[in-house]
Order: structure tokens, then C-alpha cells, then sequence
């Protein structure tokens, strides 16, 4: 029977039932304000009483002291003859159970924007030495407005909690979502929600679940031993970068895993921001004339027309960094005067080296790192217009008259 009043609460309606309770949608009579009660009829107990009720107190100070944008917040708790209530935030949202439920994947942007969000509610939990151990879809509330509440912290774990609710070789969550080492009863740390959460974005990601046994001890063994297919070869549009994420969620060993639940978060960010940007952005950054895959193309069309029609003109000399009287009367910026002669890079490239040839090239004496790109190419063009000198003019003159003579002893040796 629904309770028509809990403390200062008009129950209105039934919002849902689960494990530990039902959620009744409520007014606060004193602050006048709709919120969600959740209740605990501990009537119904016949065992264990005690443990139980201490246990939901548990989550109300768990959760209870939490302040994030990606966390429920809790109002205040009591008790009314034998129900225990708790009262907290209203969510107009769904459960992400609904969402990945469809068994198909989650936009990739969506299921990135959410994992990130929950890990940086997890991160700031496991800063408060709370550990929610029951990371899953149905205690992930998504928002009409994209946002993300983490919910249930009915088994969290206090860290400095020294009460035995929690103990080492109880199993406490959902096993589609537990870690290794929640599944062989051993004690689970905030990396434990990294795991769970880890399961959670591949499932957003692909439509289907890491580890999925026919039944929970098939289930719990494929967690322990089994490494599932990379998300990218179960959906071609996750990007690598997801895959080395993905990994590093999963990994069994307590070591390899994330050690942060912000960490985490910040690579999620930074993958969100590169699947967030215009394709039209970054199609510039690609050099032309290179392939845009990994093989080599054949350059077609437009590209073949400018190779044949382009001509060459210039010298020895030219290649060996002196620049010919031809080019140097070419307006700059034209197709046929490069702003610089080209340069080979040597087998070893020495940056230092680098910065030394560039300071020569533009005339500096000495390099300033203030100096631009293209104030450098500014420098470049004003040496090319001052001019040749008489060195150039003897170079060329020596040139010639080796060259005749060459060409004189090939004409006699015939």
C-alpha cells in the first residue's frame, strides 16, 4: 500500500521500484519543491534488520556528501514507523538501461559524451573516499539536455568505513558489469568503477556486451579469462583512439587499469573534442599531395595536368644554395619562385642545426626564437632582391669557361 505522507513528504506517485525499495515522486511540503523519495519498508526484513537499515543509512552518507554535477543529490533522509526514506533530486530523464537495451550502438559522440561524465563523477567520488561498486546502465540517469547523473550508491563503500556491511568475500553488484576481482570475492577499489564503466562505453559503443555468457557462472568466467574484440571491429566508425581507451578500462590486472577516474575522464574529453570537430576543419591540415588513407594513391587528373605543364628552370649552382640571376628577377610569390632553394634533411635530424640554417638562410646572425615564420620568409625575399655580387658573378664566369673546356675535351676525345 503507497504511503500517502512521508515526514514533510505528500507522496504524489510511484516512480519505480528496484532492490532496495520504491522511488515515489514527492513534494516537500516546507520548501515546496517536487523530489524523488526513495524508501526501504523495513517491515519486511525478517532478517538482518539492523545490518540492512544501517546500510541504507550508509548510502545516504555516501552519497549524501557528494557535490557534482554528474552525481544525484541528496536532501535529507529519514524515517517514518518502519520505512526508512531518503529523499533526493527529481530526474527528468531516462535510465541508460533503456538506451543500450536496443542492442544497437549509441551515437559515438553521445556514449563518449556520457562515459566522460561519469567518470568525472566517479573521479570526484573516489576523492571523497566513496566507491559506488554497482557501476551500471540502470544506476546511470541520462537527461533530456545530454547530462548525466550517477545514482544508487545503495552498496558504496566509504573507504575509511571500518563497519563489515562491505566485507572482503561478500559479492555485492550486477555481474555483467562486475570487475575480475569483485568476481572472485576480492576487495574492490575505485578501479573497480573504472572496470564496470569500462563495460558500459563498450556496450554504448558496439550494441553488445564485453563478456556475455549464457549464464552467470559463464558469465563471471569470461570476466576473469576472456579479452573481448576491440570495439572497432565490431563497429567500423569507433576510432582507434576509443579502442586504446577501451583497453586500458578493462584490463585485468589491477596495475594496468586507469589509476584515475580523472585521468580517464580527460582522455575521454580530449577524444570527444576530436569526434566534436567540423570535418571541413581538419581537411586543411592535410599536406597536399599526399595520400588520405595509409596507401599510396595515383595522382590523377588535375594534379598530372600541373606536373606536365610545369617547367624548370634552374642551375648547379641554383641546387647548391646560390640563386640564379632568372629567378632572382622573378616577381615573389609567383608559381616559379620558391621562396627558398630546397634543402635535404640529414640522416640524423639535429633541431639545433635546423634553427642555425634557418637564421643563415634569412641573414640573422644569431637565431630569435620571437622572430616568425614569416617574418623568416620576409627576410628570405629581401636577400633574394638585393641582387648578385661579384663573387656570383666570378662563380658563374668560372663556371662557364669549365664547362667549355669539358665540353671541348668530350668534342676531341670523339
Amino acid at each position: 500500500m503507497q504511503p500517502s505522507r512521508l515526514g514533510r513528504y505528500q507522496i504524489q506517485d510511484e516512480l519505480g521500484r528496484g532492490a532496495m525499495g520504491v522511488v515515489y515522486k514527492a513534494t516537500d511540503t516546507v520548501l515546496e519543491r517536487t523530489v524523488a523519495v526513495k524508501t526501504v519498508n523495513m517491515a519486511l526484513e525478517r532478517d538482518g534488520v539492523d545490518k540492512y537499515e544501517a546500510r541504507f543509512y550508509q548510502e545516504a552518507r555516501a552519497a549524501g556528501g557528494l557535490n557534482h554535477p554528474s552525481i544525484v543529490t541528496i536532501f535529507d533522509v529519514g524515517k517514518e514507523a518502519d520505512i526508512a526514506y531518503m529523499a533526493m533530486e527529481l530526474i527528468d530523464g531516462v535510465e541508460l538501461r533503456a538506451l543500450v537495451n536496443e542492442g544497437r550502438p549509441l551515437p559515438l559522440a553521445q556514449a563518449v559524451s556520457i562515459a566522460a561524465q561519469v567518470a568525472e563523477g566517479l573521479g570526484y567520488a573516489h576523492e571523497h573516499g566513496v566507491v559506488h561498486r554497482d557501476i551500471k546502465p540502470a544506476n546511470i540517469m541520462v537527461l533530456t539536455d545530454g547530462a548525466v547523473k550517477i545514482t544508487d550508491f545503495g552498496i558504496a563503500r566509504m573507504r575509511a568505513a571500518t563497519d563489515e556491511l562491505t566485507q572482503t568475500g561478500v559479492m555485492l553488484g550486477s555481474p555483467k558489469y562486475m570487475s575480475p576481482e569483485q568476481v572472485v570475492g576480492k576487495r574492490a577499489d575505485h578501479r573497480s568503477d573504472v572496470f564496470s564503466l569500462g563495460v558500459i562505453l563498450y556496450e554504448m559503443l558496439t550494441g553488445q556486451a564485453p563478456f556475455n555468457g549464457e549464464n552467470v557462472t559463464a558469465l563471471m568466467y569470461q570476466i576473469v579469462n576472456f579479452a573481448p574484440p576491440k570495439p572497432s571491429a565490431v563497429n567500423a566508425a569507433v576510432p582507434e583512439l576509443l579502442d586504446f581507451i577501451v583497453a586500458k578500462m578493462l584490463a585485468k590486472p589491477l596495475e594496468e587499469r586507469y589509476q584515475s577516474a580523472h585521468v580517464l575522464a580527460q582522455d575521454l574529453r580530449n577524444c570527444e573534442r576530436q569526434i566534436a570537430a567540423p570535418l571541413g576543419a581538419t581537411q586543411p591540415l592535410r599536406p597536399v599531395g599526399l595520400a588520405s588513407g595509409s596507401q599510396p594513391e595515383l595522382a590523377l587528373t588535375q594534379a598530372q595536368a600541373v606536373v606536365m605543364a610545369q617547367t624548370l628552370n634552374r642551375t648547379r649552382l641554383d641546387d647548391r644554395g646560390e640563386p640564379s640571376a632568372q629567378l632572382a628577377a622573378e616577381p615573389a610569390g609567383t608559381a616559379q619562385a620558391p621562396a627558398a632553394p630546397p634543402h635535404a634533411l640529414a640522416r640524423t635530424f639535429d633541431s639545433a642545426e635546423a634553427t642555425q640554417r634557418l637564421a643563415a638562410l634569412t641573414g640573422v646572425d644569431t637565431f630569435d626564437p620571437a622572430v616568425s615564420a614569416t617574418q623568416a620568409i620576409s627576410s628570405m625575399k629581401s636577400a633574394e632582391s638585393r641582387g648578385w655580387r661579384r663573387r656570383d658573378w666570378l662563380l658563374l664566369g668560372g663556371a662557364t669557361l669549365l664547362g667549355t673546356l669539358v665540353a671541348g675535351a668530350i668534342v676531341r676525345r670523339r
